[in-house]
């Protein structure tokens, strides 16, 4: 009977092993879908100089061109306090990569027919409609103006709502002392908390005049919690995590799941003060679809190759391929005032569409690509970008929640595109 116990418990083990290590995606060799295996392994050479330098803790990067997974590969520390290596299914904190899979799961509802693009906000959270605007004065008031065309759903997937996060370093904007940072509404209070907090604040401008980051795609999530009857993670669940095998996607990390959490240095390392991640230790109070999940990132490059697959991969289509396009097509016409380049140096020629970043130039941007590369990053330390034209997918996790993260952006897409043969 123990020999058997043994035996059950070792292949128990040899199956909890290869289900963390099995790959997201087929596997393929770099030289059979253009890459050069010399120049992959840049990436290999670029993470140990910055892990030996303890610029970050560890990574870990997942490359894939034509469906096929050519570089995934765990870099360093998990936890640097404690010694833990990385881990290929690391656990990592997405902060705004939660917004594209959030405006996936309003899509589906636009698909059906229940949430249209130009439906008012207010006719889900009536509050909106009584938000001011706070035009700054000369002598540093805020002088309280009507809205002249209301927020519509439209708004809130391109962040033209005129709503904002506070403490942003890319906003000049005197409105953004009034309002919070991105995850402490969730953790202080749940959806109906958030949406009293935020409508009693002005917007920083009229809707559908500017491109303003903010708390535009958690009131989206709000937005589908209300319309689905069920809580975000839920309805995600449901409709993109498990049909996608996302297996550990989530907004509430179980004990298990938080073992494998990756966690940033005490200190930033180019200013040497305290950093954290919140969300690591702090449960939240609501789904917030703007900044509150957690995914390895395994997971988050199948959601990455169904969006460039136009919605489907492996037989479980989430999206219509139209509605995909539409998805990842700029949406800042000429009369929006476009500050996407405000947010990271490297977005000069990008514009915006529902939730994610296109790019609409051949050159401008710091970093290689195409016209109609979309992506989007974390502020803990997270990357994806798909370029269609490529048929390529890259998604990266770090826990660097510094200024530091901008240049490990930048750094691996350099790297990739160099190492792209063909």
């Amino acid at each position: 009977m123990r020999t058997k116990t043994l035996v059950m418990a070792a292949a128990a083990a040899a199956f909890a092993f290869h289900a963390a290590s099995a790959a997201p995606l087929p596997e393929a060799k770099p030289d059979d879908v253009g890459f050069s295996q010399a120049g992959l392994a840049r990436m290999d050479d670029f993470f140990a100089r910055e892990i030996a330098a303890k610029h970050v803790p560890g990574a870990v990067v997942a490359i894939a061109r034509d469906g096929k997974l050519v570089h995934y590969k765990a870099y360093g520390k998990l936890d640097p306090a404690k010694d833990v290596p990385m881990p290929l299914d690391a656990m990592f904190a997405l902060a705004s990569m939660t917004k594209p899979m959030t405006a996936v799961a309003g899509l589906t509802l636009m698909e059906q027919g229940r949430l249209p693009l130009q439906a008012k906000l207010s006719d889900y959270y009536p509050a909106f409609a009584d938000m001011k605007v706070g035009v700054p004065q000369a002598d540093g008031s805020l002088k309280l103006e009507t809205q002249l065309s209301p927020i519509h759903i439209h708004d809130l997937y391109r962040h033209t709502s005129g709503l904002m996060y506070g403490g942003r370093p890319d906003s000049a904007s005197p409105v953004a002392r009034l309002y919070p940072d991105g995850v402490a509404p969730a953790i202080e209070g749940d959806t109906q908390a958030f949406i009293e907090r935020i409508t009693r604040l002005p917007l920083a401008h009229q809707p559908s005049t500017e491109f303003e980051y903010g708390f535009s795609i958690d009131v989206l999530g709000a937005v589908i919690e209300k319309v689905s009857e069920q809580r975000l993670g839920d309805y995600l669940s449901r409709n993109v995590w498990q049909p996608l095998g996302m297996r550990d996607a989530t907004f509430a990390p179980s004990d298990a799941q938080r073992a494998r959490l990756a966690r940033p240095f005490a200190n930033d390392p180019l200013t040497g003060k305290p950093q954290s991640i919140r969300l690591l230790d702090t449960p939240t109070k609501f789904d917030c679809g703007g900044a509150c999940s957690f995914a390895t990132v395994g997971d988050y490059l199948r959601f990455g190759q169904m969006l460039l697959n136009g919605g489907e991969l492996d037989g479980q289509r989430i999206l219509s391929p139209k509605t995909v396009h539409h998805m990842t097509s700029n949406h800042l016409g000429p009369e929006i005032r476009n500050n996407v380049a405000n947010i990271e140096p490297h977005r000069a020629g990008f514009g915006f569409g529902l939730a994610v970043a296109v790019r609409t130039n051949e050159g401008l941007s710091s970093v290689p690509g195409n016209p109609g590369e979309f992506t989007w990053n974390g502020a803990f330390g997270t990357q994806f970008f798909c370029d269609p034209k490529e048929r390529l997918v890259v998604v990266v996790g770090t826990a660097a929640p510094g200024e530091l993260r901008k240049y490990y952006r930048e750094q691996v897409q350099d790297i990739v595109y160099g190492a792209m043969v063909k």
